[in-house]
């Protein structure tokens, strides 16, 4: 465990305690720097404080920085598809079904394992089970996702994600007719009060959510929508789209408990995603086609017109 001592200047005064640790300590995130916090390994003069604690001149921090731990998820030999991949980072069009990282039921069969197997190194800002994720998408939503191999790339794309500047557009399949050809859904979204495992449009301990949708195709009682994040809540565009009315196909929570098609989960699919390299410094963007399952629901659904 490593010791680190800092202290409070002028032009730290005022400032949360998570956020002065982030600009204070490199190569460790400000989320990862907040659970340093929770767990009580900072003291400001002796004294443990909360995340949100505001600084004042003078003050004396001390970090119990935790040792880094060896990764203990096992590299598994699974067969993933790179779209692209440099010394930094590497794209990556998940599939339906795949878990992106070990969590409580899920512990092999991840593109973590899948990773681990493939990559030599992965940035760890984001703990033991979370290595080079920078962003995720559902276990049941298919499409391109960034990992991160560097710790320095991954600061680079948290921020980029924080500052709304990565581009991400995502085909989806609504139940019903949408009526307007575009729209934005500016609507906060937190936890579910009566359903801590669902997310929902709810003004308590919500964060700010805007999803830009527009009409791509129009069926009998369907629409092709391409959906762009403005944020990246959980299971944003799917509690979104269930807010207007029209939630996604497939979608077994937030949609129609009784569907048409027999389907392993929703027709969500991460199309496109581009974002600034962290070391050329060059825009980049990458997409991938629609899945074989969701091409055959379009053309059944055209055949019916």
């Amino acid at each position: 465990m490593e010791i680190i001592e800092l202290e409070a200047m002028n032009c730290d005064a005022g400032k949360r305690i998570d956020v002065f640790l982030a600009e204070k300590i490199d190569g460790y995130s400000r989320s990862y720097l907040k659970k340093v916090i929770e767990d009580k390994l900072v003291t400001v003069c002796g004294e443990v404080k909360k995340a949100n604690y505001k600084l004042k001149l003078g003050d004396k921090i001390k970090v119990l920085m935790p040792s880094p731990v060896n990764l203990e998820i096992k590299p598994e030999d699974i067969d993933i598809d790179v779209i692209y991949e440099d010394d930094v980072l590497l794209v990556v069009n998940k599939p339906q079904g795949m878990v992106v990282h070990p969590a409580h039921g899920n512990y092999s069969g991840t593109l973590v394992n899948a990773l681990l197997k493939r990559c030599h190194g992965l940035s760890g800002i984001n703990g033991v089970i979370r290595p080079g994720i920078v962003h995720r998408i559902d276990k049941n939503t298919s499409g391109v996702i960034v990992v991160a191999k560097t710790n320095e790339a991954h600061l680079d794309l948290s921020q980029q994600l924080k500052n709304h500047t990565i581009e991400r557009k995502y085909i989806a399949l609504l139940e019903g007719r949408l009526k307007e050809e575009t729209g934005t859904i500016d609507a906060p979204i937190g936890r579910d009060p009566f359903n801590r495992k669902k997310m929902a449009v709810t003004s308590k301990n919500s964060k700010n959510a805007v999803t830009h949708f527009r009409v791509l195709e129009l069926f009998k009682a369907n629409t092709l929508i391409e959906a762009k994040l403005e944020t990246g809540r959980t299971h944003q565009i799917r509690v979104h789209m269930a807010y207007i009315g029209h939630p996604v196909v497939g979608d077994m929570v937030y949609g129609y408990k009784k569907q048409r098609f027999k389907l392993q989960g929703q027709l969500l699919h991460a199309a496109l995603l581009g974002f600034v390299h962290p070391v050329t410094k060059k825009y980049m963007e990458f997409t991938a086609p629609l899945p074989d399952y969701f091409e055959k629901i379009l053309k059944t659904l055209r055949n019916d017109l």
